[in-house]
């Protein structure tokens, strides 16, 4: 048992100890779920539905993507500790992969887990993305304190909230764990899978059918001949048919697959996108409309994004950084600048009136679209009248170049 592990577990509430099957000695700091692929119910029905799959992939791979780094008062701040985290914070991810999987987590679950494993100086080492299945959040009876009891291989561990990462979606309080999206659908999703099963076993059994009007001059015999003419002609699945006068042939249209089957792909798709709080023409729905991707995705960024990323920025700003170095202001930043951009000529208009009204630098533009600063006056504020720096003594502007106070040049 390490220093800090033996910190954790004096810490621990006697009547957490007792529930303990096996005590930290034993562990074995949970590497051997690093990388491991876990599947179960919601897993299954993530790997069915190809409308949930596309919501959650979109949302896992958008944020996972989105610029995140390590801010000191609006400085963005290259430590070793947070490198360590960027680049390896378990042995076999990078932290992309691991906001991926806690967000898929997440998405299908309800609930994404990452434990938290500390050096001997309390720092995090290994940042390892849980199976949720296997995490059961409590409350602690004496301190009245939120921990998490994990079972793995046959045995059962107790970690305190602030060593685990938890994001989740709307919860009750009374369970600590968010409500599972894919639950919610389970009504929909069991619609949808009944009309598509229906749709596919009457395509594959259901034949064309015909209806074969003759007239009633026609004698028993040549009505037998016309049957068999025209079972012939079924059988073959086609060739050639000869009607003769007073003989019709009308086929039965069946409009179930084009009408009611497009229907209830409506229905469930909007279902799906209203769970998940994201725009419907992301489903390929065309009841949406938006007159610029602009529009588009500022609604996304909006209404979906942001509250699933400011869940990540507490979660990791109150977990990851000591009282110290929150105090100090250092903070979690996800950056979503990028996505809210729009295209090249809104662009332009935004960084034009930045820049000539004095809030935006020209390495902070060139930033943006990825260009290497210049520095100098690229790094300083201008305003325009027409574009001097803020600090310029106004008589120096244009105008006044050249005049003393009393006027005179």
């Amino acid at each position: 048992m390490n220093f800090f592990q033996k910190v954790i577990y004096k810490a621990t509430p006697q009547s957490v100890k007792n529930k303990i099957v096996k005590d930290f000695s034993t562990q074995s700091n949970f590497t051997s779920w690093i990388g491991k692929v876990f599947f179960g119910i919601e897993n299954d029905t993530l790997a069915t539905n190809e409308n949930i799959f596309s919501v959650v992939s979109r949302l896992s791979n958008v944020l996972a993507s989105l610029p995140f780094k390590l801010y000191k008062e609006y400085d963005v701040q290259n430590t070793d500790e947070f490198n360590q985290l960027y680049f390896a914070p378990n042995v076999n991810q990078t932290l992309e992969d691991v906001i991926k999987s806690l967000e898929v987590s997440r998405n299908t679950n309800g609930n994404g887990y990452a434990i938290l494993i500390r050096d001997i100086r309390a720092k995090v080492e290994h940042l390892i993305p849980l199976d949720p299945n296997n995490v059961e959040p409590m409350i602690e009876r004496e301190s009245h304190e939120l921990w998490y009891r994990i079972r793995n291989e046959g045995r059962t561990y107790f970690i305190h909230h602030l060593d685990m990462i938890h994001v989740k979606h709307i919860s009750i309080i009374s369970t600590w764990k968010g409500i599972s999206p894919i639950q919610v659908l389970k009504n929909s999703n069991q619609y949808d899978k009944a009309v598509r099963e229906f749709a596919l076993k009457e395509m594959q059994n259901t034949r064309d059918s015909f209806i074969l009007k003759y007239g009633q001059n026609v004698d028993p015999e040549k009505k037998a001949a016309i049957v068999e003419d025209f079972k012939r002609f079924y059988e073959e699945n086609g060739g050639v048919l000869f009607q003769e006068p007073g003989v019709e042939v009308e086929k039965i249209t069946r409009d179930f697959i084009a009408g009611d089957m497009k229907i209830a792909e409506e229905i469930t798709r909007d279902r799906i996108a209203n769970v998940y709080n994201i725009p419907s023409i992301f489903l390929n729905s065309n009841s949406d409309s938006f007159s610029s991707n602009e529009q588009l995705m500022q609604m996304f960024v909006n209404l979906t994004l942001i509250p699933i990323i400011r869940q990540y920025e507490k979660e990791f700003n109150r977990k990851l950084l000591s009282v110290k170095q929150r105090n100090e202001k250092y903070y979690f930043k996800f950056s979503v600048n990028g996505l809210l951009r729009g295209d090249s000529e809104a662009r332009a208009n935004f960084y034009s009136k930045g820049l000539r009204d004095g809030w935006l630098k020209r390495d902070d533009v060139r930033a943006w679209e990825e260009l290497p600063p210049e520095g100098g006056m690229a790094a300083e504020l201008w305003i325009s009248g027409d574009m001097y720096p803020l600090e310029m003594d106004p008589s120096l502007r244009k105008g006044n170049i050249g005049k003393s106070e009393s006027g005179e040049s």
